[in-house]
């Protein structure tokens, strides 16, 4: 999970013509779908909100945050969309069919939230809470990663992950272990970062490589 800027992209203008009350989602148009998928992906990329998982490979699927079956009133607010993958072991398909009870405000919001404040992405593909934040943020994470099935033990996005960082681990600990000039590490980790800033996975890539410096 990534900080995402939502100001970056203005509402699609296709949402103005649904309204609560008189429209379901059901209702929306395949063309108008795909101008809010246009927005999202000038906001996201091409990856999920919530795994940065690759969507092209993944699937994907218009996601709401707050339920449109339990806040039915944002079911067409444009701040209560993402783009997630279309994987039903986790992110938006478990949180709203798998996950059990949970409380929204709990969660935290790519949008809303630095999700770098929550937690630390391991070159072992796991993610860490952070040390030293306070009790409700350690709850929050802990719940967003549970709702998100985000760290599941040797799950499917930990495999991922942790393949997506290995080169970077290995290129990482060349520099340092042959004892490369500090100035000459910064310049190739700021290269490598720069790099991979648009892949799937980006913030464990990130972390590996700036977390250890």
């Amino acid at each position: 999970m990534r900080k995402l800027d939502r100001s970056a992209c203005p509402a699609p203008p296709c949402l103005g013509g649904y309204h609560h009350g008189t429209h379901s989602w059901g209702d929306v148009a395949p063309d108008d779908k795909a101008e809010i998928r246009t927005h999202l992906e000038t906001m996201q990329d091409r990856r999920c909100a919530y795994c940065e998982g690759d969507i092209d490979s993944l699937g994907q699927h218009i996601e709401h945050f707050r339920r449109k079956s339990r806040h039915p009133a944002l079911t067409f607010d444009w701040d209560n969309l993402f783009w997630s993958c279309n994987q039903t072991d986790s992110c938006g398909h478990f949180k709203d069919q798998g996950a059990g009870p949970y409380i929204v405000e709990d969660l935290v919001n790519p949008c809303c939230d630095d999700p770098d404040a929550f937690f630390i992405f391991q070159a072992d593909g796991t993610i860490s809470i952070r040390d030293g934040i306070s009790a409700p943020d350690s709850h929050r994470a802990s719940e967003t990663l549970r709702v998100f099935s985000l760290d599941a033990d040797w799950g499917r996005l930990r495999a991922m992950r942790k393949i997506a960082v290995s080169g970077y681990v290995t290129d990482a600990d060349t520099a340092f272990n042959e004892g490369w000039p500090p100035d000459d590490i910064r310049e190739f980790f700021a290269e490598e970062l720069d790099y991979s800033r648009y892949l799937p996975f980006s913030t464990a890539i990130r972390h590996v490589l700036t977390e250890r410096q």
